[in-house]
């Protein structure tokens, strides 16, 4: 489970910044961002890092707000977005971040993430803008058509400080003249057909092959690669009588 390896993370230090931001970050505002959410500060008390979450289709995002409050990253403030579509021809509560079926119940062959990407867009904006996150502290984890987005995303904005992508393909074949700098962890289950695309649209790419079958991580050995990732790249801020480095992982 995620929770069993919380205490391996260990964070680097950031670098030195002349306007750093503040230790505790004002939480985001409701009339900001459109969809529902569930935020979290850091539980050591220290916001250095943000982590947001996306789910992904036919789902909601309060069970990843239970698995944000499991993570327990260490200084980092934890964000699950809800999708802001109903899947059509359910009752229950489920949703989907793009049009992702035709009139007869069909998934689309080519869906379009782009109102998706405008909404998250505005996200960003606000929490760079109001709630003093530099860009390079946030980090992105995605599931399914989650992880989609939060690459997609990664495209498309100054560098950010992570993206995991858990089953994630991407939607479009990145034709930049320069690849993306934010660092990228490809979680994937024996279909590895569009990392092509990745590498030609990130420059630093980690590849997790999990078995075939399932969905999200579901055991320490599937959620290892993921908080190794995240060790090398959330950042720490020095306080006195604050730990410096958690006992950590050594591979």
């Amino acid at each position: 489970m995620a929770h069993d390896t919380e205490k391996e993370i260990h964070l680097r230090e950031p670098p030195q910044d002349s306007n750093p931001s503040p230790k505790v970050k004002p939480p985001p505002q409701n009339e900001k961002i459109p969809v529902p959410f569930f935020y979290a500060p850091s539980d050591d008390g220290t916001d250095e890092n943000l982590l947001i979450l996306l789910h992904g289709l036919g789902d909601t995002h309060m069970p990843f707000s239970k698995l944000a409050r499991q993570l327990r990253l260490p200084q980092t403030a934890v964000l699950a977005l809800r999708a802001p579509e109903q899947v059509p021809f359910l009752y229950e509560e489920s949703y989907m971040w793009f049009p992702s079926f035709d009139g007869l119940g069909e998934l689309l062959a080519h869906p379009d993430p782009t109102p998706a990407l405008e909404l998250l867009d505005r996200v960003v904006a606000h929490l760079t803008a109001d709630c003093a996150w530099p860009a390079p502290r946030i980090h992105l984890f995605g599931f399914a058509q989650g992880g989609t987005l939060a690459a997609e995303l990664a495209l498309r904005q100054p560098p950010l400080g992570s993206v995991v992508s858990v089953c994630g393909p991407l939607l479009s074949y990145p034709t930049r003249p320069t690849r993306s700098a934010t660092p990228l962890l490809i979680a994937h289950r024996g279909d590895a057909g569009s990392l092509a695309a990745f590498k030609k649209g990130f420059e630093s790419i980690v590849e997790h092959a999990m078995p075939v079958g399932g969905g999200m991580p579901a055991s320490k050995p599937e959620w290892e690669p993921i908080m190794r990732f995240w060790s090398q790249r959330l950042s720490r801020r020095r306080a006195e009588g604050m730990y410096e480095v958690m006992s950590g992982m050594t591979g």
